[in-house]
């Protein structure tokens, strides 16, 4: 897993892990282009990416995770769109199940996410829901995770279980 900030590297590490894998790679992604600035990021990703097969999932994520072949390498950007889809659409966050979807693959898989409870606090009801679920899905994916790297200006920091840390 990786998580960071917005231009911290998540997504350029997550292709150079992709390059480097030396099989088939999958992407899913999440984001949808609705409006200029979306569509610009999208553009921008897909040209900093090789012609890998792309899944498009804003919102079934579980599903397309599943769908994946075990032989490839699984990129996944990213939960903090796929999270900010499911509660503009209505829909469940169904973390556990992404996470238990991940957990079953016996191929890897990189997941990025942002960390967005690092800030300030948010001004709006919806601001700080999307913030707190964001936060416990990162966790749960984050649980089930082999490695978690925090992103910061390019570099990472390993997150390590607490409890691990605390014996």
């Amino acid at each position: 897993m990786l998580v960071g900030g917005a231009r911290s590297g998540k997504s350029a590490l997550a292709v150079e892990i992709g390059r480097r894998h030396p099989g088939d790679v999958v992407v899913i992604v999440t984001a949808e282009p609705f409006d200029d600035d979306t569509r610009s990021r999208i553009d921008r990703h897909r040209l900093d990416r090789p012609d890998w097969p792309t899944i498009e999932a804003p919102l079934g994520l579980r599903d397309a995770i599943a769908a994946v072949p075990d032989d490839c390498l699984l990129i996944v950007d990213c939960l903090t769109v796929w999270v900010g889809n499911a509660l503009h659409h209505g829909a469940a966050v169904d973390a556990a199940g992404v996470a238990v979807a991940l957990s079953h693959r016996r191929g890897p898989s990189v997941v990025v996410t942002n960390e967005v409870g690092l800030g300030v606090h948010p001004e709006t009801e919806l601001g700080r829901v999307y913030r707190d679920e964001l936060g416990r899905v990162n966790q749960a994916i984050a649980d089930v995770a082999t490695t978690t790297l925090l992103m910061v200006a390019g570099r990472a920091i390993r997150l390590d279980d607490p409890w691990k840390e605390l014996r």
